[in-house]
């Protein structure tokens, strides 16, 4: 009777210890943030992004197998991954003090002296220094281990978004570095054409040294931003390798840089702010801040009595043939209470510790909404300046490249000069340049908006 007494007196204590919390009700948060999103950036396009899987969103089939790669390969998301495990130990750990510990203890204990040798053999299944959790210390600990594992977990996410995002656009950077090449390239040596048709009518003397001269400048500038582009392209590699985890074969690399690369979904009417929520990054912060509300209640119940329960139910027998006979059975009961009376401010600094991180964890999960509206904004305003800067750019190639051909037969017919064709070839390569900077950046942009959204870490919508 005295052992069921002990394993009742053990389920009355699990069950009081869920009674009682002394975590604060609610923490308000103002982020300060408007309803909507400001009236110059609803022209651009705004989509449940984080319900939008990459592989629906990345609609070319080598950016995939190229993310693919990263995703199995990179090896900072391999650490947060290995971070999550971590965290989950961590919290089974500290959840496993809200349930009694059983242990099962054999002993032999042989003494003697002048006193004949005597032996005595036990064996005892009990709990030890089993907290009652009568004002939630424990469950509190345990919930703010559970936090720390779910914002650990929310960090995976984000690493994972974030990497998908660079992959992209390091991929499409390499993409366009590779058709700003061919046009170098081509270029160069539409240049040397005319440079060996120059120096051709130079030694005729049907042109002057000065023109020459400019032509030669045409064709060094062309061939400078040729090697440039060749070096760039080997870094552009390398990056691309380091976000993979490895070399990437070169039948996944773009050559150009395509708008049909993206897609992402029309916005719905009215879509509100609060949609940043679903951020990763914002999500980790809220789980922190959860967590630092429980240690608050951790600390708080440090300042109540513990009561501690110890016991054990077993046999004794000074032969080890006779251990478990009839008549042998022992148990003790060490109940255990701790009152604090004076700890030399140490309890109040624990709590006014715990009160400062849990401020601290308000102040970032404020930050990280605002910060995740002000990058929300900015990408939908830049959406709608760079689909207007690409569609003028395309305006501007068409009218170059014009100029340039007109340019180029009234020189040939006699009626322009060398300057005015030196400046139309200089004006038709800058703009296809530009071009390609700018369609570039409203890709990147566009893979910006789908991150900051909360896009990136599904990979099927």
């Amino acid at each position: 009777m005295k052992f069921h007494t002990l394993v009742l007196s053990a389920a009355v204590a699990l069950v009081l210890g869920g009674c009682s919390t002394l975590v604060p009700k609610n923490t308000a948060v103002a982020p300060g943030i408007p309803a909507q999103w400001p009236a110059e950036a609803t022209e651009g396009e705004v989509a449940d992004a984080a319900a939008v899987g990459w592989r629906d969103f990345f609609t070319d089939a080598r950016l995939q197998e190229v993310i693919d790669q990263a995703l199995a390969n990179n090896r900072d998301l391999r650490v947060a991954v290995l971070n999550v495990e971590k965290a989950r130990g961590q919290y089974r750990v500290q959840r496993a003090d809200r349930v009694p510990a059983l242990t099962a203890q054999g002993q032999m204990q042989r003494s003697g002296g002048d006193v004949p040798v005597s032996e005595q053999f036990s064996a005892n299944l009990g709990v030890a220094e089993f907290e009652l959790d009568l004002f939630g210390r424990v469950r509190n600990l345990s919930e703010a281990a559970l936090q720390q594992y779910f914002a650990v977990a929310a960090n995976r996410r984000n690493a994972q978004l974030s990497l998908v995002a660079e992959t992209a656009t390091a991929w499409l950077t390499y993409g366009a570095d590779q058709q700003q090449l061919k046009i170098a390239e081509a270029t160069l040596k539409t240049y040397e054409d005319s440079l060996r048709l120059a120096e051709a009518r130079h030694e005729r003397g049907g042109s002057s040294g000065l023109e020459l001269s400019q032509t030669r400048t045409l064709v060094e500038t062309a061939r400078t931003d040729a090697a440039r582009l060749r070096g760039q392209l080997a870094q552009d590699r390398n990056a691309l390798a380091l976000l993979a985890g490895g070399q990437v074969d070169p039948a996944l690399l773009p050559d150009s840089i395509a708008p049909q690369v993206l897609a992402l979904a029309p916005p719905p009417a009215g879509l509100p702010s609060d949609v940043l929520l679903q951020r990763p990054d914002i999500m980790a912060a809220e789980h922190q801040l959860l967590a630092a509300n429980a240690n608050i209640g951790a600390a708080r119940a440090a300042f109540f009595p513990s009561i501690k329960l110890t016991g054990s139910a077993g046999s004794s027998s000074g032969e080890l043939s006779g251990l478990f006979d009839s008549g042998t059975r022992v148990w003790s009961f060490l109940p255990t209470i701790t009152l604090p009376i004076f700890q030399g401010g140490k309890l109040r600094a624990n709590l006014a510790v715990a009160n400062a991180e849990r401020d601290i964890a308000l102040a970032e999960y404020e930050k990280s909404i605002q910060t995740g509206f002000r990058e929300t904004a900015d990408a939908l305003a830049l959406n709608v300046s760079l689909d207007e800067q690409v569609a003028s750019q395309q305006r501007l190639v068409e009218a170059a490249e014009l100029a340039n051909r007109l340019s180029q037969a009234r020189y040939d017919a006699g009626l322009d000069s060398f300057v005015t064709l030196l400046d139309a070839r200089r004006t038709a390569y800058s703009a296809q340049q530009t071009q390609l900077q700018a369609q570039l950046a409203q890709q990147a942009n566009r893979i910006t908006l789908y991150k900051v959204l909360g896009g990136g870490w599904r990979e099927r919508s």
